[in-house]
């Protein structure tokens, strides 16, 4: 009998995106929530499922109760209300049956607005526009507070962020756990049929090297979209945070683009995901 906790994983970026992805040397969605899962679950066992792809396909509700613990839902550049979409469509289906089934459900940013969408909420495009780079001063909310997702979690923090989509509505069992000026939701729990499924809209998996990473392979949009007045102040950017990454102690790097602790600290940044590990998929063990 294998004792072990094995999860699934879905990384739904089509493939375009996955080899931009990889001429900017950044992570993979699914490979960098792999690493969070192994940090906090060394002996976890994990499938990673590339859903955009042609010919591939999410188990049913049968194999999902054979086979995994949990399931894992990284951030993706597709549009959830798109539904038309059949990319869009094979992991709405997996998230409804795993909604059925019970197996318990956690991802960031897309996946607070799948969660949300499933369950019969609302998303439309953020009238502000993109939230990219650090998302300042998420405030937990008072339903946040009492939320074990956030349990040991400062009551204001940053965080890494990169969508333009927001959650509008919330379904009858969503809760809204938190947010900031520019995201009015930026965390839920959505409780729908037998499942549960804890989602904030930043990454707890990301860090500096990621995000400085993922900035040069958004520069058409960045550009586009007026973040920065030339490339070459995009790369100076993208360039002093991986400084800080590789060298914590760059007080003048650390002052000037107001990077703390709540960012570069792992324990702080990942605590979402360890309390669901701790309150959602232990517990659930069948």
């Amino acid at each position: 009998m294998n004792n072990k906790f094995r999860f699934l994983i879905i990384d739904g970026y089509p493939k375009v995106s996955r080899d931009q992805f990889n001429d900017f040397d950044v992570t993979l969605a699914g490979k960098l929530y792999a690493q969070l899962l192994l940090r906090h679950m060394p002996d976890a066992e994990y499938d990673i499922l590339y859903t955009s792809d042609d010919g591939v396909y999410p188990p049913n509700q049968e194999e999902l109760e054979e086979k995994y613990d949990a399931i894992l839902w990284p951030g993706c550049n597709l549009t959830v209300y798109h539904d038309d979409d059949e990319r869009v469509q094979k992991m709405t289906k997996l998230t409804k049956d795993a909604f059925s089934v019970g197996v318990p459900q956690f991802g960031s940013c897309w996946a607070a607005q799948l969660a949300v969408y499933v369950a019969g909420g609302e998303i439309a495009p953020n009238p502000k526009g993109r939230e990219m780079g650090v998302a300042r001063k998420i405030s937990v909310n008072e339903a946040g507070k009492k939320h074990p997702m956030y349990n040991g979690k400062p009551h204001v923090f940053d965080g890494f962020i990169s969508h333009d989509d927001m959650i509008t509505k919330l379904p009858e069992g969503g809760i809204s756990l938190s947010s900031n000026e520019f995201t009015p939701i930026q965390a839920v729990e959505v409780k729908y049929k037998k499942g549960v499924f804890w989602a904030p809209q930043y990454h707890p998996e990301y860090n500096l090297h990621e995000i400085a990473r993922l900035i040069l392979a958004r520069e058409e949009r960045l550009m586009r979209e007026n973040y920065f007045n030339s490339k070459e102040d995009m790369e100076k950017y993208s360039a002093d945070l991986d400084e800080i990454y590789k060298d914590e102690t760059r007080k003048d790097l650390r002052w000037k683009y107001a990077i703390d602790d709540d960012l570069l600290s792992a324990d702080i940044r990942e605590l979402e995901f360890a309390n669901w590990i701790t309150y959602q998929v232990i517990p659930s063990k069948r």
